[in-house]
């Protein structure tokens, strides 16, 4: 148990993808002018990085060391797939807004380097757990990026308006600078920043 609850925890603060290894790093620019989008991104990659890794996990043993990359690729654009098309059914106009992103979590380098190093290793529920953990841990950069630009640059948060009139009244401004692509890059600097001043310790 105390090795699941390390596995689960890690991504989420200490050995989190984006703000530690420094991946996943366009979508995260591309896909969170609002926080609805940043969001459901974040719940697709979750839910492919998780099976993803159990699927692989179940197979490790069976896959030819030769072909491991192929048989990864097809099982994530199998899935991404499945995700895609449940997103076009149920949350279309999001799924305008996220646009090609969708499909480029196949080539996501969290997603390949928690198959490679994690689930071709180990056991299908340690595999599964550390597949959520750092969809989760992801997800966590994409939905604090997307608050923080659309509080600011909209006023509002999941399209409803949080700001009230009375300070447009008084001469409160939104931040358009703040739906520009280079902001989200400022502010995964800024939380990265505080993460590895706070949270994070490199070894010696």
């Amino acid at each position: 148990m105390n090795k699941i609850k390390e596995v689960f925890m890690a991504p989420l603060n200490v050995l989190n993808p984006v703000l530690v290894q420094v991946l996943g790093i366009c979508s995260a620019l591309a896909v969170t002018s609002q926080l609805k989008p940043a969001l459901v991104m974040g719940i697709a990659v979750t839910v492919i990085t998780s099976f993803s890794n159990l699927i692989i996990s179940v197979l490790r043993n069976t896959i030819p060391n030769r072909i491991r990359i192929v048989v990864q690729l097809v099982v994530v654009a199998a899935l991404v797939t499945i995700v895609s098309q449940v997103l076009k059914a149920f949350v279309y106009d999001v799924s305008v807004q996220l646009s090609v992103y969708v499909g480029l979590i196949i080539t996501n380098c969290i997603l390949m380097g928690r198959l490679e190093a994690f689930a071709m290793q180990n056991k299908p529920w340690p595999s599964l757990v550390d597949g959520f953990a750092n969809g989760l841990g992801y997800g966590m950069i994409l939905v604090i990026v997307g608050a923080v630009r659309e509080f600011f640059g909209r006023g509002s948060l999941l399209g409803y308006q949080i700001i009230p009139e009375g300070a447009y009244d008084f001469g409160y401004i939104n931040n358009g600078m703040m739906t520009m692509p280079a902001m989200a890059l400022i502010i995964i600097g800024c939380v990265i920043w505080v993460h590895r001043a706070f949270f994070y310790k490199e070894e010696a």
